[in-house]
C-alpha cells in the first residue's frame, strides 16, 4: 500500500465528508493505493455514525472508535499502530489542513529519502492573540531544546517513512514532539514543508490557554525523558553528589572549628543550615534515582486505551 493517512478528530462529524471526498480525489488523479483511518476520540457529536457511512461506501475509509476521550496522542498511537502505508500521512480533520499536499509530501519522503516532513503553516488564519503568538514562542524554544530546525512542531499534517512510526511510542500529550521522539530514536533526515492553512470552515477551535502551558511541561519532560530516561540515576546521582558533597564539607568544617575552638556554636551559624539542608536534598536525589532506575527497568506497557468498536481493522 502506497500511503496510510492517519486522522484524529473530536466531534468533527460536519467536515469528515468534504475531507474524505477531498482525500479520495487527491490519491485517485494520484493513482496511489490507500487507507484512510479516521480515529473518534470520544467524539459527543454524531462523528462515529458518519464515520460507519463513510467506510459502508468506501472500504479504504477505515474507523477506530475510543470509549472516551484520550487525546491526539492516543489517537495518533493507535492509528500508527494499524497503519499498512509506506507513507504514513497525518492530518487535522477540521479542513485546516490541504489534502492537496498529499503528493508533494509523499515524493519527500519516497523519492527525496527524507524519514519525516512536517508541515509549516507559515501562513495561519488563526486568532493571533490566542494562538499565533503563543505558537511562536513556544516554537522556538521547541527549536532551542531539541536542535531540529522547525518552525511549526504543532502542525498536525506531517509524513513519514512507514519505519518511523513504528519504531516510536506517542503518549501522554507527546504529539507536538513527534519529531524529537523520531530524532532520539535515531532518524536524522527530518524537514518542513510550507503548507497552506486554511480558514476553519466548520466546529470550534480545540485549542486553549492550557494546551500552551501543557506544551512547555511536555517539552520539559521530552528534553529529560530523551536524554535521561534510560538512565536516570545518571541525572539525579550527579546532582545528589554535588549536594551531599556540599553539606559533607560544610559538616566537617564544623566539626574540626568545633575541636579547634571550644566555644564555637555550631547551631547559631547559617552553614550548619546549609551543611544539614544539602546533605537531606543529596540523599533524597540519590533515592529519586535509584526509584527511577527501578520504574524504567520494570515499567509495564503504557499507551493501553479502551476501544469501543472498529471498522475494516
Amino acid at each position: 500500500m502506497d500511503i496510510s493517512i492517519v486522522i484524529p478528530l473530536l466531534n468533527e462529524a460536519e467536515s469528515l465528508p468534504e475531507l474524505c471526498q477531498w482525500i479520495e480525489r487527491v490519491v485517485n488523479a494520484n493513482h496511489f493505493t490507500y487507507e484512510i483511518i479516521l480515529i473518534d476520540d470520544g467524539s459527543t457529536d454524531n462523528s462515529w455514525e458518519i464515520i460507519e457511512q463513510l467506510a459502508a461506501n468506501n472500504s479504504n475509509i477505515k474507523g477506530i472508535k475510543f470509549q472516551r476521550n484520550y487525546g491526539k496522542s492516543a489517537a495518533l498511537n493507535e492509528g500508527f499502530k494499524a497503519a499498512k502505508g509506506n507513507v504514513i500521512i497525518t492530518m487535522d480533520a477540521d479542513l485546516q489542513d490541504s489534502p492537496d499536499e498529499i503528493p508533494s509530501l509523499n515524493k519527500m519522503i519516497m523519492e527525496e529519502g527524507f524519514d519525516l516532513v512536517s508541515g509549516w503553516k507559515k501562513k495561519r488564519y488563526d486568532n493571533k492573540l490566542t494562538k499565533n503568538i503563543p505558537s511562536k514562542i513556544f516554537n522556538a524554544a521547541a527549536r532551542w531544546s531539541s536542535g531540529i530546525p522547525l518552525h511549526d512542531f504543532n502542525c498536525g499534517l506531517k509524513a513519514y517513512r512507514k519505519k518511523v512510526i513504528k519504531s516510536i511510542e506517542v503518549y501522554g500529550e507527546m504529539h507536538r514532539y513527534i519529531p524529537v521522539i523520531a530524532k532520539w530514536a535515531g532518524f536524522r533526515k527530518i524537514t518542513e514543508k510550507v503548507v497552506a492553512h486554511q480558514p476553519r470552515k466548520y466546529g470550534v477551535s480545540k485549542f486553549g490557554w492550557e494546551r500552551f502551558i501543557n506544551g512547555f511541561l511536555d517539552l520539559a519532560t521530552i528534553s529529560f525523558v530523551s536524554r535521561f530516561g534510560k538512565k536516570p540515576m545518571h541525572f539525579f546521582g550527579l546532582w545528589g553528589t554535588l549536594f551531599f558533597f556540599i553539606g559533607l564539607v560544610s559538616s566537617i568544617y564544623l566539626v574540626i572549628a568545633k575541636i579547634i575552638e571550644t566555644d564555637f556554636s555550631l547551631t547559631n551559624r547559617p552553614i550548619f543550615y546549609i551543611a544539614l539542608t544539602s546533605m537531606i536534598i543529596g540523599m533524597q536525589l540519590f533515592l529519586a534515582g535509584f526509584i527511577g532506575e527501578l520504574i524504567a527497568r520494570n515499567a509495564s506497557e503504557r499507551n493501553v486505551y479502551l476501544i469501543e468498536e472498529k471498522i475494516h481493522l
